[in-house]
């Protein structure tokens, strides 16, 4: 079953080291605008399309929680005139000072059962270093709030490698933030991308080899404190990993919506404009909208599938690779065998996967399996 992303590019502002599709810019009468392109594009999609059916919707931004319950609920309705959502996982992003009782309520009675709240940090200092607006104290009442009112369904976001930040530093958030009780926490190293306020400044981060102190306790402490790692940067307790973005990572289909949304269907990958202006107009029927469209070979595809299997701890399994694409998994390994003797990857019962040391550095790695075989 389909995956369904909806971007929603609005935020009251953003921080210093986002390069995602969102502006600051916005009112109440260009929130409904953009709702009423949503709309539209949900219809001209699945309207040919007999018997759609979903199972994972993500509301991804930008801040989606700053539509509001009411214009997310009415997206939600639109979107099952055209498909079945069958037991669905949907999630909405949420920033803390955006969120409030009435808002989790809301959400609650329109079918969200999942939260993914970017809280990065415990430390004040380290949120307003990165052009965050929110408090812990915040992120912590907000928490609660989702809890009580909405779902305990809840992820969280922690950031590391932050401008003179320790790995102690880290640590202390890592145990505030999984004492408000998530039950999946995302832990991301910041990167500083061009083009940015925070890239800018230049500011002076922690070397590779501190990082990569950082990645390592943080996985340690996860695990000590019973969550699971599943992916590079993902940690799920209770077997609550994000079914959405695990579709991503196994190549399942999906569809997104809104401008810069990418999706995967039919065989080719294609996106939206990051233009909203021109995603406006292009849903007004006064303009195209697509932006880029690849058809994906054989070949393409297992290749995509190699590079974000490498992700996941499952790994790859090389009896379900030949099963799915028809090519035999030598060549790959042969790459890979030579990271098993650092500890970077390891082999097992036909399956190989990288190693938490692997995973810090696996786009070096992954890079250099994928050269291989081309």
């Amino acid at each position: 079953m389909l995956g369904i992303y909806i971007h929603i590019p609005f935020c009251r502002q953003k921080c210093g080291y986002c390069d995602f599709c969102s502006t600051a810019r916005f009112d109440d009468k260009l929130l409904d605008r953009y709702v009423e392109a949503l709309s539209t594009q949900f219809e001209e999609c699945f309207r040919h399309k007999n018997a759609a059916e979903a199972d994972t919707v993500y509301f991804g931004g930008g801040t989606p929680s700053i539509l509001g319950g009411k214009r997310i609920a009415h997206l939600l309705r639109t979107l099952q005139k055209y498909v079945r959502l069958k037991y669905p996982e949907i999630t909405v992003e949420v920033n803390p000072e955006s969120a409030d009782k009435k808002l989790f309520r809301q959400l609650k009675a329109a079918g969200v059962n999942r939260i993914s709240m970017g809280v990065q940090s415990a430390n004040d200092d380290e949120l307003r270093a990165l052009g965050r607006i929110h408090t812990f104290e915040q992120a912590a009442q907000a928490a609660e709030l989702c809890r009580k009112y909405c779902t305990d369904n809840l992820s969280l976001d922690l950031m590391y490698g932050l401008p003179g930040q320790s790995v102690g530093d880290v640590l202390a958030s890592l145990e505030a933030i999984a004492a408000l009780e998530p039950r999946h926490i995302s832990a991301y190293a910041l990167k500083l991308e061009e083009g940015t306020p925070l890239f800018a400044q230049n500011p002076a981060l922690p070397d590779d080899d501190t990082v990569a102190d950082m990645y390592l306790a943080v996985c340690d402490r996860l695990r000590e404190l019973g969550f699971a790692q599943y992916e590079i940067s993902n940690f799920a307790k209770d077997g609550c990993v994000s079914r959405h973005n695990s579709k991503y990572w196994d190549l399942t289909e999906y569809i997104g919506f809104g401008c810069s949304a990418h999706s995967l269907y039919g065989g080719k990958r294609f996106s939206f404009t990051s233009d909203l202006a021109q995603y406006l107009e292009g849903m007004s029927g006064r303009g195209a909208i697509i932006e880029e469209m690849d058809e994906l070979s054989v070949r393409n595809r297992s290749g995509e599938y190699v590079m974000l299997r490498l992700r996941t701890t499952a790994g790859i399994d090389e009896h379900a690779f030949y099963t799915r694409f028809g090519y035999d998994f030598s060549p790959y390994a042969a790459v890979l065998r030579k990271y098993v003797d650092g500890g970077y990857a390891e082999y097992a019962a036909g399956v190989w996967r990288l190693t938490p040391k692997g995973f810090f550095v696996s786009n070096a790695i992954i890079a250099d399996v994928l050269d291989a075989v081309q």
